[in-house]
């Protein structure tokens, strides 16, 4: 306490009082980006990340991605299976900017507690069988390296043994710049993979969410049987402003949203994200022409 307020004010002013509402724990409320609504957290995860006042679709991490999407261990057909955990990432051309590749890797796991930017694992949706492939965007961008491709790769080698569809969702700034051409060279790696996926007959959809740009957007996100994109999500190439400063011309607006695709037929639906299950377990039914009773809730 300084020396005026302890003259002037004495003792009315309770320290205890600042170190109590200190305590109060962090993170327990979040303000929606859109209508600023304050919205408390668990009502939020329940809600799927999705505000309840406007229905702004906030980014979501992987883990939480597919334990809201799968069905929940202990269901009909809900085994899961994480594939390709266990290739890491190294550094093949000992790559160095403000920092060493090997040290932003270390930065970006303990971070987010994942060894890389793609989680893929098997299970099922509303009783549908699948793989699913789930971007981690807080993973360095969600870039696309060589263990991204990699595990891409094996969860599709895994639905083609057991005949099962694909399914992926993308949150992701494009390929790795400290992979250099082996990031690139991810590109036709997963589209070769795709490419068997499709010979065998089995359903590929691909799930735009925001933001999904460079090296994937121009390849297997937009390669699916089915492209879905999630309300409003940053879609395209390169980023706005790079177009801009590039061909000089003021971009219509809501360029590159999902809204705006959807009306140039670049994605076949919008979907909001608390529909996905069934519109994906209907579309997977369909696409195999399983029964109706395949499709259960959960």
């Amino acid at each position: 306490m300084s020396w005026l307020s302890s003259k002037i004010l004495g003792n009315k002013i309770d320290a205890s009082d600042a170190v109590e509402r200190r305590s109060v724990p962090e993170g327990l409320w979040f303000k929606c980006a859109s209508c600023e609504a304050v919205l408390y957290k668990t009502d939020l995860e329940k809600n799927q990340n999705v505000c309840p006042s406007c229905s702004h679709h906030m980014r979501i991490g992987a883990r939480a991605r597919l334990d809201q999407f799968l069905d929940p261990v202990g269901a009909a057909a809900s085994h899961r299976e994480e594939i390709g955990a266990e290739v890491t990432p190294i550094d093949p051309l000992k790559f160095t900017d403000s920092r060493k590749y090997p040290v932003r890797i270390k930065e970006a796991q303990k971070a987010t507690s994942e060894t890389d930017a793609l989680v893929v694992m098997s299970g099922a949706v509303m009783c549908v069988p699948l793989v699913v492939a789930c971007f981690e965007f807080e993973f360095m961008g969600g870039s696309m390296g060589s263990v991204v491709g990699e595990r891409f790769v094996r969860g599709v080698e895994f639905a083609i043994k057991n005949k099962l569809p694909f399914v992926c969702f993308t949150a992701t700034g494009g390929a790795r710049m400290q992979e250099g051409l082996l990031s690139l060279m991810q590109m036709a790696k997963t589209n070769a993979a795709l490419t068997r996926l499709a010979k065998k007959k089995l359903p590929y959809i691909s799930v735009l969410t925001d933001p999904t740009m460079g090296g994937v957007s121009a390849g297997f996100a937009f390669l699916g049987d089915i492209v879905i994109a999630e309300p409003k999500a940053l879609i395209g190439f390169a980023g706005p402003r790079v177009i801009e400063s590039t061909v000089r011309v003021k971009l219509p607006e809501g360029f590159q949203r999902a809204e705006f695709l959807m009306q140039k037929g670049a994605v076949d639906m919008i979907v909001d994200r608390r529909q996905l299950r069934q519109t994906i377990a209907n579309s997977l039914a369909m696409l195999q022409r399983l029964p109706a009773e395949a499709v259960q809730s959960v």
